[in-house]
């Protein structure tokens, strides 16, 4: 089976939770690792995503990092969240 791995930052301007993180993770920049795998006997390469994860500062021990599967929809809507608040911050200064 041929594999994959993506990765990309994304960036959170207030803190935040996500399914699967036990604790509020700090606003900033974190790495976000996407494996997927080819799917054979299709006429043109497609994937498929087999897993997520977040590298997020540990709780344990200070300087520590993480890395914890998540869903990629929750994901997604915690940085629409962000999104928003920031929007909202936006209007409310120029009123």
């Amino acid at each position: 089976m041929i594999a994959r791995s993506r990765e990309k930052t994304v960036s959170f301007t207030k803190p935040f939770v996500l399914e699967g993180v036990d604790h509020p993770i700090p606003a900033g920049a974190y790495r976000v690792k996407t494996d997927e795998e080819l799917i054979e006997g299709v006429s043109f390469p497609v994937y498929r995503r087999v897993a997520t994860m977040i590298f997020v500062p540990a709780q344990t021990q200070r300087g520590a990092i993480e890395m914890v599967t998540i869903d990629p929809a929750a994901l997604q809507a915690a940085l629409d969240r962000d999104a928003a608040a920031v929007e909202i911050a936006a209007q409310s200064a120029k009123a």
